[in-house]
């Protein structure tokens, strides 16, 4: 099995709860594979480099996984793509 590791950022003009649920979500769609190992962190709200989406800040989350069906990976980034509370996201195979 592989490692992955995928880092959202979450829109800061929601709430807090909110915040949270959308996090959960996401871990949920990666429970409901056959992912194992599933780990969500939440590092904080951070202020982004430049402007994404017209937002300064954004909530920070990383995911960690394993999974060997990149089907998984591919559902989250197309679901993570279209979802209006995240404001970016990136997928990372862990080579370790």
């Amino acid at each position: 099995m592989r490692n992955y590791e995928i880092m959202f950022i979450v829109r800061p003009n929601l709430e807090v709860a909110e915040i949270k649920k959308v996090a959960e979500d996401y871990k949920a769609l990666v429970l409901s594979t056959k992912a194992q190992n599933v780990e969500l962190k939440e590092m904080g709200q951070r202020e982004l480099a430049y402007e994404v989406k017209k937002f300064k800040t954004g909530y920070y989350f990383l995911l960690t996984f394993k999974t060997d069906n990149v089907k998984d990976i591919k559902e989250f980034d197309r679901v993570a793509t279209i979802s209006e509370n995240i404001i970016r996201h990136l997928i990372v195979k862990d080579e370790k």
